[in-house]
């Protein structure tokens, strides 16, 4: 059993990992089962990415920082040829990557929603297809795992449409990826996560509003982002998950039970 979840010495890229989001807890994750880990940001993270790399550096763990905005062909080409020097291939995509902006809908402007769906949704797909490339040359029977949401399948009072409808469009898009790509060997899941605090996209939430988050998950608590997403990722990126593809797996404390 312990072999089925051995991730020691495969290759994993997590976007949007910078200290303190969700990314990087993905990253500690795979680096504590052994993985090599790149993790990428904007270059305006640049500090926090530092933070994440040198945290994870003394965990023992073979980690490489990059900047890349996924938004972006060229960074994202430039991501994977980095990636390719350095280690020769990538076994793992994480694509954590995301943005949200609450504006209401009647008010928000063309280049507003654009901006969370190309980073959210098109940055998805352009890490994948571009990572995807460098698995099939190499011949390598890779693990993409999207980070997808309880938004995927509902929205909320939040006024966040473009962020919605990203989240939506990852768990189709990861089924339809997972079609393309099972005859190259390659798996397509998704997580997707409930309400986890602190993170970078609830730790400026007031306290009522996080008691109003609480109160609707069946557990009656926030998700711990240092351990309650760890066993998803594992099983999807490891060998554990070869007979699974197109999936999205809730770990959300109940939430979308309800």
């Amino acid at each position: 059993m312990v072999g089925l979840f051995d991730l020691e010495r495969k290759v994993a890229w997590i976007t949007g990992a910078s200290y303190g989001g969700l990314g990087f807890y993905h990253a500690l994750t795979l680096a504590k089962q052994g993985a090599h880990v790149v993790i990428s940001d904007l270059l305006s993270r640049a500090e926090d990415l530092a933070q994440a790399e040198g945290r994870l550096k003394d965990q023992g763990a073979k980690a490489f920082a990059l900047y890349a905005d996924v938004s972006k062909e060229e960074d994202v080409r430039e991501a994977v040829t980095s990636i390719e020097k350095e280690f020769g291939i990538v076994d793992i995509i994480v694509n954590n990557a995301a943005v949200s902006i609450d504006i209401p809908a009647l008010e928000m402007r063309l280049e507003d929603w654009n901006r969370v769906i190309s980073v959210t949704l098109t940055g998805a797909w352009l890490c994948s297809r571009t990572a995807c490339k460098l698995m099939v040359r190499k011949r390598v029977k890779g693990k993409i795992v999207n980070i997808a949401s309880v938004y995927s399948c509902q929205a909320d009072f939040d006024p966040s449409a473009p962020y919605y409808a990203a989240k939506a469009g990852i768990t189709n898009l990861t089924r339809a990826l997972a079609l393309e790509w099972a005859s190259h060997g390659i798996n397509v899941n998704a997580i997707a996560p409930g309400y986890f605090f602190p993170t970078g996209m609830t730790r400026s939430l007031n306290e009522e509003t996080k008691q109003r988050y609480i109160n609707r998950i069946p557990l009656r608590r926030a998700g711990d982002p240092t351990k309650d997403l760890a066993g998803a990722l594992i099983f999807l990126s490891s060998s554990a998950s070869d007979y699974v593809t197109g999936q999205t797996i809730f770990v959300d404390g109940g939430w979308t039970a309800t």
